[in-house]
């Protein structure tokens, strides 16, 4: 499958990424699928190196250090990685939430001619200043602060120049990539690669379109109308775009100064109360949620409030997964083994090989562990990614829009206990859970399905005579046709068809034996040079035969 490879650039990407995996110990994963072999082939030396850099690294550490190297695409693999914990064991997750994007900056001139672009004049003439020292960078943008002419401050995120054409050539190599690893390493088929490769290339695009960042962004902010405890950017439409988005500027305490917040005086149990509170209302109230609330996207203010930023990676949950979500936690939190079976099932609905009587067994046994605990000692996030880890067992997956927000429980509790200890989430959860599920009952959501109901029945009544005519004129026609199919039957009826060829191949075989000969012995001790031909050929047919059989009956006593 290497054999496509496009241009010389390609080929240089992928002798960089095969060296970089060999050089941190995945040198027997760039032999497996194949590589190596077609690098060499195209002329390219791969220097195979071991990982004795830092060989007390631990696989996970190995990762992560690999897809830094590999730069910023990679690194944002990293990190929707660390959000499939249906995916990875915990230790892996850990480790690739540790990957940072954080790059140098780039000159300020260097960018000035694409900010030019977007702002339609010179940046000195649309704002009264502008920092020209970067604020932060990342590896997709970075960002500028700035004062318009009232002296509002804000800040400019700028896209990196020529950052998509890069991601789309190692979004490319990336796809290739996953196809051959799940055609050559069925060992590593289990972390389903295309798909997670395609759930990245979808998470990423959406990333490198600041606009849709910032249309993400007003759609939370309205749900959140009222409440202040909430600070999100207010977006200045007028300069945004694709590449540029220009919000206000963040003024609080990083989520990672928490000593700032101690000298502030703030209350640490409040702000992880207030934290929880918005995290939960977005994702079991408003199924709209930022997907990445780590301590860099989190600002504690001042008056005791919380500001978000950065709505490139949001997760969405339908009206019907939310409520299949409050049942999953109502069932966690209340110890119901029977609930969360049942929403598991329905989560894996259509994948073979699922073993319900022992998925039923071990998910009692996993309830069976917090029985008895006090409400306050259960962990919640920590019950999800038990809950994933068996799912793992039973090489089954969670939907992607689950497995963020799993990941979004996570960091909020991690969030959470590092501004306090005693954080208990399951109680503040709980509350929510409950209106979630009374929710479920409600007159306008019963309301709102009774009139699905009654419009697809009405759909249904409205086609059917037009299907009934359609079918009585295919039977008139001779052409209407039924078929089922039993498995257990069609296999029974594959083996009667294939014991059926061979029997006949059988008695081909016997034929050609015997006519061949009567055809030698019919010379008669007159030499004839075409009847011993044609016998011979006749003995050729029967062992070629002879030998079709032997290995038809021996592969399919393998295949059994």
């Amino acid at each position: 499958m290497w054999e496509t490879l496009g241009t010389v650039r390609d080929l240089g990407r992928l002798q960089e990424i095969a060296v970089v995996l060999a050089r941190y110990g995945f040198g027997d994963v760039v032999q497996r699928i194949g590589l190596a072999a077609a690098l060499e082939r195209a002329g390219r030396l791969l220097h195979r190196q071991q990982a004795n850099e830092k060989p007390r690294m631990s696989p996970p550490e190995r990762l992560r250090h690999a897809l830094q190297d590999l730069g910023p695409t990679f690194v944002k693999l990293g990190q929707v990685l660390a959000t499939r914990v249906d995916l990875l064991p915990t230790e892996w997750i850990r480790e690739l939430g540790e990957l940072q994007n954080a790059v140098p900056a780039l000159p300020f001139e260097t960018i000035r001619p694409q900010l030019v672009a977007d702002l339609g004049a010179e940046p000195e003439a649309v704002f009264a200043r502008i920092d020209t020292r970067a604020l932060a960078a990342a590896s997709l943008a970075q960002t500028h602060r700035a004062w318009l002419e009232d002296g509002t401050p804000v800040v400019l995120k700028v896209r990196r120049p020529g950052i998509r054409e890069v991601v789309e050539a190692d979004l490319r190599l990336l796809a290739r990539l996953a196809d051959i690893i799940q055609a050559q390493a069925p060992d590593l088929r289990r972390y389903r690669p295309t798909e997670v490769v395609a759930q990245f290339a979808t998470s990423l695009r959406a990333e490198l379109d600041f606009a849709a960042e910032c249309r993400n962004a007003e759609r939370i902010a309205a749900n959140f109308a009222g409440h202040e405890e909430i600070a999100i950017p207010v977006v200045y439409w007028q300069w945004t775009s694709e590449r540029l988005n220009v919000q206000g500027f963040m003024d609080g305490i990083p989520g990672r100064d928490l000593a700032a917040v101690d000298v502030l005086g703030l209350d640490r149990h409040a702000l992880a109360r207030t934290g929880a509170a918005i995290v939960l209302k977005m994702v079991l109230e408003d199924g709209l949620f930022h997907a990445d609330p780590h301590p860099g996207n989190i600002f504690y203010l001042e008056d005791g409030g919380i500001g978000v930023i950065d709505f490139g990676m949001v997760g969405r949950v339908s009206e019907r997964r939310r409520m299949q979500v409050a049942q999953l936690l109502y069932g966690l939190v209340d110890q119901d083994a029977e609930a969360v079976t049942d929403i598991l099932l329905e989560w894996t609905d259509g994948e073979s090989g699922v073993d319900e009587g022992r998925l039923q067994v071990e998910v009692g046994s996993l309830i069976d562990q917090y029985r008895g605990l006090p409400l306050k000692e259960l962990r919640i996030p920590l019950m999800l990614a038990d809950v994933a880890g068996l799912l793992r067992r039973h090489a089954l997956t969670l939907p992607p829009d689950l497995a963020l927000m799993i990941k979004a429980f996570l960091t909020l509790e991690g969030l959470g206990r590092q501004l306090d200890p005693d954080f208990d989430m399951a109680t503040e959860a709980r509350p929510f859970l409950r209106r979630a599920m009374l929710e479920r009952w409600s007159p306008r959501i019963l309301a709102r399905r009774g009139r699905r109901t009654v419009s697809g029945a009405l759909d249904l009544l409205g086609d059917l005579p037009r299907d009934l005519r359609r079918m009585m004129q295919a039977a008139r026609h001779g052409r209407l046709r039924g078929q089922i199919e039993i498995t257990s039957l069609k296999a029974f009826g594959d083996q009667l068809n294939s014991a059926a060829n061979r029997l006949t191949i059988g008695v081909i075989t016997a034929a050609l034996i015997i006519g061949s000969s009567i055809v030698m012995n019919s010379v008669g001790g007159v030499p004839n040079r075409w009847l011993m031909a044609i016998g011979v050929l006749g003995f050729v047919g029967a062992a070629v035969t002879g030998i079709w059989i032997v290995l038809s009956i021996w592969r399919s006593g393998r295949h059994r």
